[in-house]
């Protein structure tokens, strides 16, 4: 891959400090301002930063040029604003960077950002902490953005601990409920395990790399000669497999995915933003950046696509029984994040950062039209209890239709084009650990993956919106559909779900069409074309290509028909399939138990872990030997001295004689 020229552009500094002086006006005004005047600030802001991203996309865009390898690139946009530290030869600049990568970022960011901004406006009326609410909002954009412009892992790290902060803010929004509040702990808990391993992954990269610049690292990389791949092996792997644990705490992977179902707690609009759209993706942004540098570690990547493919089947199958209208959704989040994973660790990385683009529209739309529903429905959010909303509510209906279409790959749809390119490349790229091929194994996982989505996803729709209303005669008697700054947010993000996916049509599909190109892959070419080049086509032609396809498509199909034969016919009891097995639907209805076996284990252990320590070192060690053993020490120093020490002149002129005499004897002995 050839140089790519590098420009100055100011502008970039602007898209993410729009954000924070938003989140600092209210949060020291906000207290004492009007309702509207707050939510105007915060939402301007976010409009203002996407009207400015797209003018920087537009930007990098028209200074394309073809490369050396007949592939059109784009070169980059950058912003020094200060240097950070210098410690020895390591220079750490606060510098921001703008490549086709993180122009895919910031248009999801600030765009879908800006209609969740709006959104919010009408979901959080009443609330009493209103600015709190849209300061927290604010202060996690621009840590998001923080997170994907660091032009060096430090300043991403930056980004990385402050999205996790912003998020125990949100998710604990309600603190006083001690649910909510235990489930904003229980993120931020769970999230250091993860931060933890990258810490350690950035020191080894100083030590081997002497660099935390992307761009640097990616130069070091490419100049290892395969001698040296091979003598740094396991120095790489652990690098590659520390990064990828940090990975599974900030997108929800096993075995660190249990925060997220909690994370529902928090409002609405903060499930949509931080849950579907931007934080939880952080991990496959993270993989996709320094794609250069996994590719080196087979085993890394093996780990990565194998905890994808296993993520995203097991939470697929506890989301088929869930009847929280957000549980349900959060569930369908770790599964598709593991499709993302599974993506990036067989080495398609356009694959997972366009199934990352599609999954924000399709996701942020189905948690809007959850919060729809749950704000027409004065709160309720178990599914068993609703049922008819088509009548009340015909724009969410709709619009939730279109998410849960795109969701299950129906096509034509966003998800359908995504979802098929994950499919495809993990059966077509060579993908070895130790002589054994498992393309086979991660797509027949992927495919059942991809037919109990669709299930679950229309058994939400179907007890949601049809059959007869399930709900109480008060609860009915109110049901409305809700205001308009809350359902054009579902419009146009409806509008990008059913269409978004056609920016990435895939080969197969392009030469049937005419030749037509996958835009999405061309753009991001120049980043992860590196790392792709490492893989190799199991396959010749496209006869494989359309069976991977139809076989993505049946299995979606069949999901939906499966779904409306158990639940898309009037029914008091929506549970059919439930009663016939009763066993396996108690043990997904626990989630496996995994919560309580990690309290078992791990929770007991560091309680018992505090205790000892608490008795050793705190009441032993401190309390007992440093603070009262110096005290009763003195004291007993104290009580010996005040013996010398009385006041007698006569009894000191004695002692000073003694010494002399002690003194004399030593000296003339």
């Amino acid at each position: 891959m050839q140089d790519i020229p590098i420009y100055e552009f100011t502008l970039l500094g602007w898209i993410a400090l729009l954000p924070l002086l938003g989140a600092i006006f209210n949060g020291i005004l906000g207290a004492r301002l009007p309702r509207a005047l707050v939510s105007t600030v915060a939402a301007g802001a976010m409009g203002v930063a996407f009207i400015l991203s797209i003018v920087a996309v537009w930007t990098l865009f028209q200074g394309r040029f073809e490369g050396a390898d007949g592939h059109t690139l784009y070169g980059a946009l950058y912003h020094n604003v200060f240097t950070w530290f210098e410690v020895g030869s390591l220079r750490v600049d606060f510098e921001l960077l703008l490549d086709p990568l993180s122009a895919v970022m910031i248009l999801i960011i600030t765009g879908v950002g800006f209609l969740i901004h709006v959104y919010s406006i009408g979901y959080m009326e009443g609330d009493r902490s209103w600015w709190r609410f849209f300061t927290y909002l604010n202060f996690f954009v621009f840590a998001m953005l923080m997170l994907v412009l660091g032009d060096n892992l430090v300043v991403l790290f930056l980004g990385w601990e402050g999205v996790g902060v912003a998020s125990y803010l949100l998710i604990g929004f309600w603190y006083e409920d001690d649910e909510k509040a235990s489930a904003g702990k229980k993120a931020f808990i769970v999230n250091r395990v993860g931060d933890f391993a990258v810490l350690l992954a950035l020191f080894l990269l100083v030590i081997y790399a002497g660099s935390l610049s992307v761009v640097e690292l990616r130069e070091w990389a490419s100049t290892l000669s395969p001698a040296q791949v091979t003598a740094l092996g396991g120095v790489l792997t652990a690098i590659c497999i520390l990064l990828f644990i940090g990975c599974t705490g900030k997108s929800a992977q096993i075995p660190l995915f249990v925060w997220l179902p909690d994370a529902m707690a928090g409002p609405t609009p903060v499930s949509a933003l931080i849950h579907a759209a931007t934080m939880v993706t952080a991990g496959v942004y993270l993989i996709a950046r320094l794609n250069f540098l996994f590719v080196l570690s087979p085993t890394a990547m093996t780990l990565i696509a194998v905890i994808g493919g296993l993520t995203a089947f097991f939470a697929a199958t506890i989301g088929v029984v869930q009847n929280d209208i957000k549980k349900v959704l959060a569930y369908s989040t770790v599964s598709q994040l593991g499709f993302m994973f599974l993506a990036v660790g067989v080495g398609s990385f356009f694959a997972g950062v366009f199934h990352l683009m599609t999954h924000a529209f399709f996701k942020a739309l189905l948690f809007l039209g959850a919060g729809s529903v749950i704000h027409g429905m004065h709160h309720e959010q178990d599914i068993r209890r609703m049922g008819g909303l088509k009548d009340y509510m015909p724009i969410t209906r709709w619009t939730f239709l279109v998410g849960c279409l795109a969701i299950a790959g129906f096509p034509l749809f966003s998800g359908f084009f995504s979802k098929d390119e994950i499919l495809w490349y993990t059966l077509a790229n060579v993908h070895l650990l130790g002589g054994v091929n498992l393309s086979w194994f991660l797509w027949f996982l992927a495919l059942g993956t991809a037919f109990l989505t669709a299930f679950y996803m229309f058994r939400l729709y179907f007890l949601t919106f049809e059959g007869e209303c399930r709900a109480d005669e008060k609860t009915r008697s109110h049901i409305h559909e809700s205001p308009l700054a809350m359902t054009l947010p579902l419009v146009v993000l409806a509008v990008l779900a059913g269409f978004g996916g056609f920016v990435g049509i895939p080969p197969v599909l392009g030469n049937a069409l005419g030749g037509l190109p996958n835009v999405m892959h061309d753009w991001l070419y120049q980043v992860i074309g590196p790392g792709e080049a490492f893989f190799a086509y199991r396959f010749e032609g496209y006869g494989m290509a359309w069976m991977s396809m139809a076989a993505a498509t049946a299995s979606g199909i069949g999901g939906i028909a499966l779904a409306w034969l158990f639940y898309g016919k009037p029914s008091d009891v929506p549970g059919a399939m439930a009663e016939k097995a009763a066993a396996v639907h108690r043990i997904l209805s626990n989630k496996y138990y995994v919560d309580e076996f990690y309290a078992a284990t791990v929770g007991r252990g560091v309680t018992l872990l505090g205790r000892v320590c608490h008795r050793l070192v705190d009441e032993l060690l401190i309390d007992t030997l440093l603070v009262n053993g110096t005290a009763r020490l003195m004291g007993f120093l104290g009580s010996v001295l005040r013996v010398v020490q009385n006041g007698q002149v006569q009894r000191y002129v004695a002692f000073v004689f003694l010494g002399i005499a002690i003194i004399l004897y030593l000296v003339l002995r």
